[in-house]
């Protein structure tokens, strides 16, 4: 007789324990949103031009999930998982198209992409990149659908939402620990094994797993090759005086002088000496040269220059506060001057408005320190790390931080004279006196204000020169505040190339919907207007939500993975309560909605800023967190009992794209009018409920046994962990 070899096509046994549909459901949701986290965060810090459009990573990643459920809604397998092989072509198609931004010389400080030609081809790397991520996650996300549909409803949803809160914790964890992709990569290949383990195996399973070692060597071989360091923000190149590179490593014996963050350079590590020679650094002393300054605060202290230079200058007590801490722990490891480790200084690792916020001190000298992130906070809002830094009311409570006589000062390459204008306007809207400003070049400033300034009385400083501000004609530049912290914009306006990804993939979302439709012989009976607007106004309402967390408690990570949390929880509540009370009406849902929307309203966040710390954060949870959970119980309701629940998902799924995209809103009218929207379309949508009930009830159904409001694909659940 012959061999025998194994049918490709049938899979081997499960092993043990992890065969069981609980255990399978749980891993199958944390690696959703671990590798979610993954894509968003590595993508984005190799491809920098992508970074100005994680939401639509984000997107991508809600559309990748939602198809995966509808794909996998019949219960086949694949014979081969696409998911490694996918994946490996997306490591060499983001490693191949890293685009750094290179500086000419180790004195260029460049903090936009308009210098690099290259950028231009990221107008097809996107597009790719979204159809890529989609696709992986759409891969990972088709046995979802039967888990959960292999056991009771409130028992799947309360396995789901335990899985997506161990793929956050997983991350936040190893972000913590300042693992890079590598580390990333093997977690992710560990999660697929015991996944492939417990539905069981199949031989073809070996080439995923092949294709999950390449995509882990060649990380390695990346990171080996660059010697990048990673913070929970940056991916953080160093390089020598040279422009060679160095190492953040202070047991390799080549200090870095010269830092690029995500591949655009961002700061150099310099001693008191060579910062006095800056321009930008100098002159806040220049303009007095006889004042010493006895108490500093430095936000955006980076590695530690700013810090070196005050000291210098005379400084008893320097407050060094940098969000970063990966870039602090460069500074005390590297500075030449080890001004991290002098007595005169306290160095905080905080987002710069928390400590404002926080803090209670006076200073002679408070020092906005070449504050640029390039970072958005996270995949929604198009927020900063430095938005709410930059922002009228910011300023107020740094005015309040000064001592008498003391004075306030901020300097950058601003890139655009408008933008130097706008700031200066924005220090005469809080100080009501005369500025300093001192131009260098066509777009580094630094402008000055306060009672320093305040006693020249309109006067010559004793030191140095004074510019005039640009005249930069009309539109006049809209101030930077809470409720529309955007610096770098000039007017409330969406760009033209923001509108035309968009509009790709909006059309790419309405196909991809209706193709999966049509390969699983799904039946398409009635597009769902309720759906519909259900999932448009919740990812406005998750937006606004995560945009008062930051404003209220920073920019930070830990801040935006706390928020997250949240989200979850109140999406593990809402369910526990519609399933076990079986409300027969949801007048009461919509009734607490609008009045948790009617109190965000009346309260905006920043009138939350107040002490202590844990009443804060108990307000601020119940007032940006209710309309969320009260949101959640609305859908789970509408959910629960439709009768097609396939074009349900679909238009929900749809109405959520489209929220993504009318998130721009608030780049023209500030979040606190989404609030407005959003009532408006829960108006709207309880109105169309009614309808959508009597289309449901005509129509011919053959799905009534799954456990419909247990399916997690809904952009309530899967936006709120994202």
């Amino acid at each position: 007789m012959g061999l025998r070899l194994p049918d490709p096509r049938q899979p081997l046994a499960a092993v043990g324990p992890l065969a069981g549909s609980p255990l399978r459901l749980f891993l199958t949701s944390a690696t959703l949103l671990f590798v979610e986290l993954l894509l968003i965060r590595w993508i984005p810090a190799n491809v920098k031009y992508v970074g100005f459009f994680s939401n639509f990573l984000l997107m991508a990643s809600f559309l990748g999930i939602g198809l995966g459920i509808l794909l996998g809604r019949r219960g086949h397998r694949l014979t081969l998982s696409p998911f490694a092989p996918l994946l490996l072509l997306t490591v060499f198609l983001v490693y191949g198209a890293q685009l750094n931004i290179q500086a000419r010389d180790a004195g260029e400080i460049i903090f936009g992409l308009d210098a690099s030609n290259s950028a231009d081809v990221n107008f097809i790397v996107l597009p790719l990149l979204i159809v890529l991520v989609t696709a992986l996650m759409a891969s990972l996300a088709m046995p979802l659908g039967p888990l959960l549909r292999s056991m009771p409803p409130l028992r799947a949803y309360a396995i789901d939402i335990g899985g997506s809160m161990l793929g956050i914790a997983a991350f936040t964890v190893l972000a913590y620990l300042g693992t890079g992709p590598t580390a990333w990569f093997v977690v992710t290949g560990a999660l697929l094994l015991l996944l492939a383990l417990g539905a069981g195996p199949t031989p073809w399973s070996a080439v995923g797993g092949v294709a999950m070692i390449l995509v882990i060597g060649a990380s390695a071989a990346v990171a080996g090759a660059s010697g990048d360091a990673w913070s929970p923000y940056y991916r953080i190149s160093a390089y020598g005086p040279d422009l060679g590179r160095a190492s953040t490593d202070p047991t390799d014996g080549k200090p870095p002088y010269f830092l690029s963050v995500d591949g655009i350079p961002h700061q150099q590590v310099w001693d008191s000496k060579q910062a006095a020679k800056s321009d930008l650094h100098r002159q806040a002393y220049a303009w007095f040269p006889d004042r010493v300054y006895d108490r500093v605060l430095i936000i955006g202290a980076g590695s530690g220059t700013d810090t070196a230079l005050a000291l210098a200058k005379g400084a008893k007590h320097v407050d060094a506060v940098e969000i970063d801490p990966k870039l602090a722990q460069i500074g005390r490891d590297f500075h030449p001057e080890d001004v991290y480790d002098d007595p005169r200084v306290t160095v905080h690792v905080n987002d710069g408005r928390a400590f404002l916020n926080g803090s209670r001190e006076q200073y002679d000298l408070i020092v906005y320190a070449l504050t640029d992130s390039l970072t958005l906070v996270s995949s929604t809002a198009g927020v900063r790390l430095e938005s709410f830094l930059f922002t009228e009311e910011s300023m107020r409570e740094a005015r309040d931080h000064l001592a008498p006589g003391g004075m306030f000062t901020m300097y950058n390459l601003y890139r655009e004279p408008w933008l130097i204008a706008k700031l200066d306007t924005m220090l005469a809207d809080v100080f009501e006196g005369p500025r300093l400003v001192r131009l260098v070049g066509r777009a580094e400033a630094i402008l000055a204000a306060g009672p320093a300034v305040d006693a020249l009385a309109g006067g010559p400083p004793p030191g140095d020169v004074v510019d005039a501000v640009p005249d930069v004609g009309s539109p006049a530049p809209r101030p930077a505040t809470d409720d529309w912290p955007f610096l770098y914009l000039r007017t409330g306006a969406v760009a033209p190339y923001y509108l035309a990804a968009l509009a790709f993939i909006l059309i790419f979302a309405f196909a991809a919907v209706l193709g999966a439709a049509r390969v699983t012989s799904t039946p398409v009976r009635r597009f769902s207007p309720h759906f519909f607007v259900l999932g448009i106004a919740f990812l406005l309402l998750e937006t606004k939500s995560l945009v008062s967390f930051s404003l209220l408690f920073g920019t930070t990570w830990v801040v935006n993975a706390l928020a997250f949390f949240a989200i979850l929880a109140s999406v593990l509540l809402a369910i526990v309560v519609n399933v076990r009370l079986r409300p027969k009406s949801p007048a009461p849902f919509y009734a607490g909605l609008f009045a948790s929307l009617a109190i965000a309203w009346l309260v905006p966040a920043d009138a939350l800023l107040i002490d202590p710390p844990e009443l804060r954060y108990v307000l601020a949870g119940a007032i940006a967190f209710a309309p969320v959970f009260f949101a959640n119980l609305v859908f789970t309701y509408s959910f629960r009992d439709t009768d097609s629940a396939d074009m349900s998902f679909a238009s929900n799924l749809l109405g959520a794209m489209v929220g993504g995209v009318l998130e721009y809103v608030a780049l023209v009218t500030g979040f606190q009018s989404l609030l407005l929207l959003v009532g408006g379309l829960y108006v709207l949508a309880f109105l169309l409920a009614r309808r959508f009930r009597f289309l449901a009830d005509s129509q011919l159904v053959d799905d009534r046994t799954e456990p419909l409001g247990a399916t997690p694909g809904s952009p309530v659940v899967e936006a709120g962990a994202s």
